[in-house]
């Protein structure tokens, strides 16, 4: 019997996803982790960038995270716009996981780079990038361009496609790992892209710029006549001066809408290459897990090439063959067994000190009494035994109970993770076996890029 659900679950597991072969894969050059908020995606983008780095490739890590943990975990100071070298991360020559040396660097050994994305300076340098300096600055000092590079709906998407683009442009990494950003939805990161595009290239855009594509007088009557309606509500709202920065800014920015579009395409198109893999990442829960699988149906969708989903904080137990039914049985019966013993040592204790011959001075000269008070120091001493064996079965019963609620939460995970596979069969899974703490250094990366490659959570 046992041996036929062996069997059986052998071939319903899915199958297993090779963290390190795709690390080492030198043609895949951008790896994406996504999925929904808490799940453990920067984490994950953090402890891959570590482990490819010290199997040989040079690494930068793109993280859109707002707690900043990345930082900390690599050792860094800070993290800005700017890629910067981690210290303490080095690897081979090759991409065979072996140890780096000293001298590795600049040699073509492993390095890693970490970024976190600025999405203000990011669109600034969009500006500086694609104006000459006189225009730039009109465009960076505009209020209403203030307000859209700080927090439009889909800008934070948009710039890390951005700067995605500009990291794969310079070509001084083989691998760029992205961490994406934290959205209420899993899928915003591939509609607001498109949404804020569609936004500054739209039909609003363009009647904004018709004003200033007329000039004059003209231009100032069509824009008094074509948008007094439109604007006047949002003119008592937001103040007067709305129209007029709105009509500065897309005046500045008029030689520039295309390019965003553009450059949005391109990225998607990035993202759709052979090169680029995607790993949905969740944890074995209902919500995180129905993210996941609505995230990978999307994907197919936009034939985008997924590596697997990677499934963050597995339980397991070494003692897997008792289950929580015996568990709790075996406790409930050291408790029963505790207690029974606990009474017969008091009730003997009381026995013995009725013949104490402290108290009864006639029972000294009695050979009889005297047998007794020593047969009586026995019990005395039979009893603490029989105390501590009481005290060690109730220990042994809290473990016994403590193990079945972690096979139950197993179990609920493994019922969980069998419905997901059940939809999506082809998807291959890396189970990432649960810390017993939160990872804050390069030491807590390892140790998770361990677990990664191992993909099992044996024994967790």
């Amino acid at each position: 019997m046992s041996e036929a659900l062996t069997m059986e679950a052998t071939m319903d597991a899915p199958p297993r996803l090779d963290v390190d072969r795709l690390l080492d894969d030198r043609q895949t050059r951008i790896i994406v982790c996504c999925g929904a908020g808490g799940v453990g995606k920067t984490t994950t983008a953090a402890a891959l960038g570590v482990r490819a780095a010290e199997r040989g490739r040079k690494v930068v890590v793109l993280t859109i995270d707002p707690a900043r943990r990345l930082a900390q975990s690599m050792g860094i100071d800070s993290l800005d716009n700017t890629p910067r070298r981690v210290q303490g991360v080095q690897g081979a020559v090759g991409s065979e996981g072996s140890e780096g040396s000293e001298g590795s660097e600049g040699s073509g050994g492993g390095e890693l780079h970490a970024m976190m994305l600025d999405m203000k300076r990011t669109f600034d340098e969009i500006v500086e990038g694609h104006s000459d300096p006189e225009r730039a600055q009109a465009i960076l000092a505009n209020p209403f361009y203030q307000s859209l590079s700080a927090g439009f709906a889909g800008t934070q998407e948009y710039m890390a496609m951005e700067k995605l683009g500009q990291l794969r442009a310079r070509d001084d990494w083989d691998l760029i790992v992205v961490d994406t950003p934290p959205s209420r939805s899993a899928l915003d990161f591939l509609d607001a892209p498109g949404r804020l595009g569609s936004f500054l290239d739209g039909k609003f855009i363009r009647v904004l710029m018709a004003p200033a594509k007329v000039g004059g007088r003209a231009g100032m009557k069509f824009l008094n006549v074509g948008m007094s309606m439109m604007t006047g509500t949002l003119s008592k709202l937001m103040g007067a001066s709305l129209l007029k920065d709105v009509q500065t800014f897309v005046a500045a920015m008029d030689t520039m809408f295309g390019g965003f579009r553009t450059r949005a395409d391109a990225t998607f198109q990035l993202l759709q290459a052979p090169g680029t893999a995607f790993l949905v990442v969740s944890a074995p829960e209902p919500d995180a897990l129905r993210e996941a699988a609505y995230f990978v149906e999307r994907l197919a969708a936009e034939r985008m090439p997924l590596a697997g989903l990677v499934l963050n904080r597995v339980h397991g137990s070494d003692a897997e063959q008792l289950s929580a039914e015996r568990a709790l049985a075996a406790a409930e019966n050291l408790e029963e067994g505790g207690i029974v013993d606990q009474e017969s040592g008091k009730a003997g204790l009381r026995d013995s000190t009725e013949t104490d011959p402290e108290t009864d001075p006639d029972t000294e000269t009695d050979p009889d009494a005297r047998i007794e008070r020593e047969t009586g120091a026995d019990t005395v001493e039979a009893d603490k035994d029989a105390d501590a064996d009481a005290d060690v079965d109730l220990i042994t019963a809290g473990l016994l109970r403590l193990h079945a609620e972690r096979m139950q939460v197993i179990a609920r995970e493994q019922r969980t993770r069998d419905r997901f596979t059940s939809l999506h069969p082809e998807v291959a899974v890396a189970e990432v076996a649960a810390l017993p703490g939160d990872v804050h250094d390069l030491a807590g990366l390892r140790a998770i890029g361990e677990r990664l490659a191992a993909g099992v959570p044996a024994g967790a």
